[in-house]
């Protein structure tokens, strides 16, 4: 039997995180990277991104890119290829989060939230895909939510983008774990990002959803480390699939 820490080791392989400029896209980065993966990260801000290069370092680089522009898929796959070598790993972070109301949900907002947290996914996937079948070997990590299965007030273009995550992640499997490409989803709970500063910035709001959960608090970003080097590694090779929550048990409540 072999050391079982190597199963989380990733040195050698390549990974590329979208929403990598923030939150906890920019957290998942960084924690692939500390485990020996040469990162790409990608988001609109090219600044952002090329602060989080500098303090990364080597093994690290960086793609600014819209990944809901669907026609722009085929260059930003070139790109995400071009420093290291075509990606093991694929992350898909990035998110949008409108918070209209029903009533007034507008169809630009409809439109964008789901072209970035759904469709960008399975696209960008499809184009990097081939090349993972080609090793014998892939992990996509899509990102659920809470609203994956539950019902949140203004939240119903997010809600439903994120149900689609969910069968998202099931088809994808369905479609390429026998290549050896596992395609799991991290559902995060209520973590303090630019998504949920409304949340965070009202206090007794944000110790209402701590209570929710059976913890007792509200995530913070180190708890998304673990979860996530399992679903990249070697350790999540029999997992597929699944949607991860990693919400203090919010959803089991």
């Amino acid at each position: 039997m072999g050391d079982p820490r190597l199963l989380f080791d990733l040195t050698d392989r390549v990974a590329c995180v979208t929403g990598a400029s923030s939150g906890l896209g920019q957290r998942a980065a960084g924690a692939l990277a500390k485990a020996g993966a040469r990162v790409v990260g990608v988001a609109r801000r090219q600044a952002a991104l090329d602060d989080w290069v500098d303090e990364t370092g080597a093994g690290s680089a960086a793609v600014a890119a819209d990944v809901s522009d669907r026609s722009g898929i085929p260059a930003l796959a070139e790109a995400i290829s071009a420093p290291f070598g075509a990606p093991d790993i694929l992350v898909h972070a990035a998110g949008l989060n409108t918070r209209q109301a029903a009533d007034e949900v507008t169809a630009d907002g409809w439109d964008q939230t789901l072209a970035i947290n759904l469709s960008a996914p399975f696209f960008l996937s499809q184009a990097l895909v081939p090349a993972m079948k080609g090793k014998g070997w892939g992990r996509i990590v899509n990102f659920a939510s809470l609203q994956t299965t539950r019902a949140f007030p203004g939240g119903i273009a997010y809600g439903v983008s994120k149900a689609g995550v969910g069968q998202l992640t099931r088809a994808m499997a369905e479609a390429w774990s026998s290549y050896g490409i596992m395609a799991n989803a991290i559902g995060p709970g209520f973590f303090p990002t630019e998504l949920t500063q409304s949340v965070f910035a009202d206090p007794s709001r944000a110790a209402r959803n701590a209570a929710q959960t059976c913890v007792g608090r509200n995530g913070r970003v180190e708890d998304m480390d673990g979860p996530l080097l399992f679903l990249c590694s070697d350790a999540s090779g029999f997992v597929t699939g699944q949607v991860l929550m990693v919400d203090g048990g919010y959803t089991a409540k």
